[in-house]
């Protein structure tokens, strides 16, 4: 499948922050649309501190956007159900990387994409 909207987790605002490996409590989604290569930020900041439920709300909120994948470093079992149901794909960034960096790895076929949650939930 072809993806042309990308949703990356990022600590920043833009294409050189620092990559998110949390799903569910980034800070930012960087949305990349790969054909154009245009993107955008979209904050996550309800979520950064939520009690309860980010990983689920952060993957509506991902899915709202129009994401057709999304790369982050974990995500949770509530997350990747909801993004699973919504048939967003989840590729997982490895090592310490700026969110360009995330998107050439991913461009370039070396990011794997999960078939389930990589971590438990925060209240498992």
């Amino acid at each position: 499948m072809k993806y042309m909207k990308i949703a990356i987790t990022s600590y920043g605002e833009d294409l050189s922050s620092k990559a998110d490996k949390s799903f569910g409590r980034a800070k930012w989604f960087i949305l990349v649309d790969t054909e154009t290569g245009a993107f955008k930020a979209h904050s996550n900041e309800q979520n950064v501190n939520a009690a309860q439920g980010a990983g689920i709300q952060a993957a509506q909120n991902v899915a709202n956007l129009g994401a057709e994948a999304v790369l982050t470093g974990n995500v949770g079992p509530n997350a990747f159900r909801t993004l699973n149901a919504t048939s967003i794909g989840i590729f997982i960034i490895k090592g310490d990387v700026t969110v360009q960096q995330a998107l050439s790895e991913w461009k370039e076929g070396k990011l794997q994409e999960t078939s389930g949650s990589t971590i438990e939930g925060q209240w498992a």
